[in-house]
């Protein structure tokens, strides 16, 4: 009984001691929180969390990203956004993660900055990937997040900008990121035709995470710091033994020229920054507000700058000349932000302003590949004519096409089914369409650049037009053979022969005025008297609706 009872009293004396070790703990916690009873000690007690969470935080996420030439996510919010305008979501939020020794390091705010901005005094929502935090990487907290600035985005129908620059799904974390992913990617798709969404890329994007700007409206790149790919060099050489470095594989030139993945190539984050400042004032907020409009002089009267397009298209069929010479001069201000401009080059979109009000533009451009159609220039326009589409942005096509590209590679690589993407796209489309013939507008590539008899509202053409099946060479290579060879035959000149037949043939069958004859078009005009003509066009189809049948949704082949 001795024994048990001094076993009791000395298991009582630690209790006492450890009561009373716990005790001076909460008195010493105490005594050091005691001013947060008062509410100038509550603010100050703010102002310090806010410090540790953004102030310290920003302060070593500079010294890192200054010494590369980068800034940090917080900066390039800064300088994206109206001065002062932009306001911070979830501060303070911290990871939940205890594996690995993450609970050792839990930074406020995770690896992403969101939030919501204006642009122009226009509301944005946006958010900014942290790379000096775990390396920008995707887990829990960080997902939640960014689905939180989406979601507010889509209920607020507001646009989204995402500026990214992460190394991937936080490996720490496990499926969690790979779930986080998914529900950005769903969101996504969600927001996809309801609001803009812009990516702009200022580091690494690479596994999963180059999914979400793929599924954006628009992908800004900065030349040799960003770099996007579903598996890197490492991966490619273990598995292909192939060896590709990171610009190669993934650089910002790249995408921009040969994937097409990219819409704009950035010098560097300052120019990434101002193109989507740019971008963003010819969008409307969303799918169902106005086309942003500005104080602008009517064009109603013939100018001096309007007469210089009489002397664009050169008397030779066959000279190239440059086609954003004429877009630059039917714009207001002669200002052109064109999109895509290093992919498939021989067609150009973009927008522009007509009497201060939003349009978007599609135009063969001669002098790249004359002007011919292919499976890349086909699925640029029909992108962006789709985008145009969704958000009610009428559409000015200039067309000047003498066909589809010819070849194997073509046929092969499914130009009938990935080239009937852009007919498809003009076929559906309920916004103003007007378009202008300057030149060549030759068979199925007529039908496609926004004929009269696929939807297209006001069709007019230059007098120096020429719409047919083919061109006039090759068609009196087809209908003439017998008299070609006959000349040969008696000696005569074949090339003279040929050439007169093929003017002759441009004249009586591809005359615009033929097409006008039989309505495939609605009139000619000066060159001069274009801006006016648009404008005109676009004035009076402001008020266009065409009602749909009922569906889910078509069937684009893809």
């Amino acid at each position: 009984m001795r024994e048990g009872t001094a076993w009791l009293q000395g298991s009582r004396r630690r209790a006492f001691h450890g009561r009373q070790a716990r005790h001076r703990r909460l008195i010493s916690v105490t005594e050091e929180n005691q001013p947060l009873t008062t509410t100038a000690a509550r603010i100050a007690d703010l102002k310090k969390r806010l410090g540790d969470a953004v102030l310290d935080k920003e302060a070593a996420s500079a010294e890192k990203q200054h010494a590369k030439g980068k800034k940090t996510a917080r900066e390039r919010i800064a300088q994206f956004v109206d001065q002062g305008s932009f306001v911070e979501f979830d501060t303070f939020v911290k990871h939940r993660t205890t594996a690995f020794g993450m609970d050792r390091n839990r930074p406020a705010g995770d690896a992403v900055v969101t939030g919501m901005a204006t642009i122009f005094g226009r509301r944005v929502a946006v958010y900014a990937q942290d790379f000096t935090t775990f390396g920008g990487s995707l887990g829990e907290v960080a997902g939640e997040k960014i689905v939180k600035i989406m979601d507010y985005a889509l209920d607020l129908k507001i646009p989204l900008v995402a500026i990214l620059d992460s190394g991937g799904a936080r490996i720490q974390e496990g499926v969690v990121a790979l779930g986080k992913y998914a529900q950005i990617f769903k969101r996504n798709t969600a927001a996809s035709g309801v609001i803009p969404q812009i990516s702009i890329v200022m580091g690494p994007a690479a596994g999963g995470a180059v999914y979400s700007p793929a599924l954006t409206d628009f992908v800004v790149m900065v030349d040799k710091s960003s770099h996007m790919f579903v598996t890197g060099p490492d991966v490619i050489k273990t598995v292909t033994g192939e060896e590709v470095g990171f610009e190669e594989l993934g650089g910002a030139r790249t995408h921009n020229e040969v994937s097409g993945v990219a819409h704009y190539l950035a010098a560097d984050e300052d120019d990434a920054l101002d193109y989507v400042r740019a971008l963003l004032s010819y969008l409307p907020d969303n799918n169902r507000a106005e086309v942003p409009a500005y104080d602008h002089t009517s064009a109603r009267v013939v100018n001096d700058q309007d007469q210089k397009l009489n002397t664009v298209i050169p008397d030779s069929p066959n000279q190239p000349y440059d086609m954003l010479t004429i877009i630059e001069s039917l714009m207001d201000d002669n200002e052109f932000l064109e999109v895509q401009g290093l992919y498939a080059p021989n067609i150009v979109i973009g927008f522009g302003r007509l009497e201060g009000r939003s349009v978007g533009v599609i135009a063969n451009q001669p002098k790249s590949m004359a002007g011919t159609l292919n499976i890349e220039a086909g699925e640029k326009a029909a992108r962006f004519m789709r985008f145009c589409d969704a958000f009610n942005i009428p559409v000015l096509t200039l067309v000047d096409v003498p066909g589809y590209l010819p070849g194997t590679d073509q046929e092969w690589s499914g130009v009938i089914r990935r080239g009937a993407k852009l007919l498809y796209a003009y076929a559906e489309a309920t916004v103003p369409l007007v378009t202008v013939i300057t030149r060549k507008a030759y068979g199925g590539a007529y039908i496609v650049m926004g004929s009269k008899h696929l939807g297209a509202d006001i069709n007019i053409a230059w007098p120096t037009a020429e719409i047919a099946v083919m061109g006039g060479q090759g068609a009196v290579n087809i209908l003439y053979r017998g008299h070609l060879k006959d000349a040969e035959t008696n000696g005569e000149d074949v090339d003279a022969v040929r050439k007169q037949l093929a003017d002759d043939y441009t004249y009586n069958v591809a005359s615009p005025y033929l097409a006008a004859e039989r309505g495939e078009i609605d009139g000619v005009i000066e060159p001069a008297e274009t801006r006016v003509a648009v404008a005109k066009a676009f004035r009076f189809l402001r008020s266009k609706e065409i009602e749909r049948p009922d569906r889910k949704h078509g069937n684009i082949p893809l």
